[in-house]
C-alpha cells in the first residue's frame, strides 16, 4: 500500500529552528528538522539530562545523584 502524499510536509518551515542542531525545522518533524535529532532529543529527556533546579529536599523515593569518592 502506497504512504498519502503529505504535500509540505518535507518543507522547511520559515523562522523556525531545530532545537537541536540549528537548522531549518522540517514541517513533518517539527520542531525539528530531522528524525535523528528528534531521537537525539528524546534521549536527553530519557537520561534526565532536561531538569529544573530547584531547593527543595528530596523526598522519599527520589533518586538522589552522589558523587564517587
Amino acid at each position: 500500500m502506497a504512504e498519502a502524499d503529505d504535500g509540505d510536509a518535507d518543507v522547511p518551515m520559515a523562522g523556525r529552528r531545530c532545537p537541536v542542531c540549528g537548522k531549518p525545522t522540517v514541517y513533518r518533524m517539527r520542531p525539528f528538522c530531522s528524525r535523528r535529532c528528534a531521537d537525539l532529543d528524546l534521549g536527553r529527556w530519557l537520561k534526565g539530562d532536561y531538569r529544573i533546579a530547584t531547593d527543595d529536599e528530596a523526598g522519599p523515593g527520589d533518586d538522589i545523584e552522589t558523587e564517587d569518592p
